[in-house]
């Protein structure tokens, strides 16, 4: 990127990085090898509070993490032309871009993305009325032999952290352990390879605009260069998520915030850039079957709490915003507030 820097990067004054940076204070740091009774209390008390927490002794190994680390640098390093055989576009929607766009401005990223399950049954388009399913697959470049196995095996190994995850969740809610599991028989589950390069307007611009993830649960490994902000939920304020080494950083999805209809709440997150350091992430994205409904589960609704969102199809929903993001629709990205119910 050179140093004329085009204007759809650059956020609307209102959104634009703060120079003075808050620490996080108080972003929980989750221990899972712990007495479980602890583990749950503290998730559950991080998801009302945050809806953000870190984990340590996770059962990742330190090494896994490398691996897919370094097999990103690897790739993100290769020439451009390289990177562009295996680019995204709207029939091959998995793989590399650069041209992402997070609620209409310009992301300051490059990505590369690939599904867990390959291939991965999808909505052929975001239409309700249209029933057509596709087969998304993944695309891997031919000159990182290794990128593949690597991207495979970290899969697997936080593919089992996240399902773990949400039996914690479903345990601090008072649900059985294995509630949700039967939402991931046809996983729609993904992982990104994000590289943030030192940006000449760090000032104006963001890595990725403010956002709230749409699936069930994030799971996040970034380097020690950190960028991550959480808006604080007491009070507003976007707060730097200071990097922990080997741990991952959990984030709850909007799927539950409907699930445990509003018990826990998915927050708003962006990722700041630098002018020096380029920045590397992988975030694994856990998510249901393209078929599944989403809505608020029985166990947790009543007379007294009813229900504060009507259902709405994950496959069709995820197609509608993988669309916006693609190609700057006319409407407002979709969010699970159209599905909201008035009180």
């Amino acid at each position: 990127m050179g140093t004329e820097v085009d204007a759809a990067f650059v956020q609307a004054p209102e959104h634009r990085p703060k120079p003075t940076i808050v620490e996080a204070q108080g972003i929980p740091l989750i221990d899972l090898s712990g007495p479980i009774d602890d583990v749950v209390r503290e998730i559950g008390s991080a998801c009302s509070e945050w809806g953000f927490f870190q984990v340590i002794n996770h059962g990742v190994t330190p090494d896994t993490r490398r691996r897919i680390e370094s097999t990103a640098r690897e790739f993100f390093a290769l020439p451009p032309e390289e990177k562009r055989r295996v680019k995204r576009n709207e029939v091959r929607v998995l793989g590399y871009y650069d041209t992402e766009h997070t609620k209409n401005v310009r992301d300051w990223k490059e990505v590369f993305d690939f599904t867990v399950e390959d291939p991965t049954l999808m909505p052929a388009s975001f239409d309700p009325h249209d029933k057509e399913v596709a087969t998304w697959s993944n695309q891997w470049p031919q000159n990182t032999p290794k990128l593949r196995e690597t991207c495979q095996e970290y899969a697997q190994e936080v593919k089992k952290l996240s399902i773990k995850l949400m039996e914690l969740i479903a345990v601090s809610i008072g649900l059985p352990a294995t509630r949700f599991n039967g939402f991931f028989k046809d996983e729609t589950s993904f992982i990104r390879l994000n590289h943030y390069p030192p940006c000449p307007i760090p000032h104006l611009a963001l890595g990725v605009g403010r956002h709230k993830d749409a699936g069930a649960l994030t799971v996040l490994a970034q380097d020690d260069v950190g960028g991550l902000e959480v808006k604080r939920k007491s009070d507003g304020e976007w707060i730097r998520v200071k990097p922990t080494p080997d741990a991952f950083i959990i984030n709850v999805g909007d799927m539950i915030q409907v699930w445990s209809n509003e018990r826990y709440e998915s927050v708003e997150h962006r990722v700041m850039v630098n002018s020096e350091r380029e920045r590397f992430s992988v975030p694994f994205f856990l998510n249901p079957a393209h078929y599944t409904m989403i809505k608020p589960l029985e166990e947790l609704t009543d007379e007294q709490n009813p229900a504060k969102y009507r259902a709405y199809n994950w496959g069709k929903f995820f197609a509608t915003r993988k669309a916006s993001n693609f190609k700057k629709l006319d409407v407002e990205n979709i969010q699970i507030s159209h599905f909201k119910l008035s009180e």
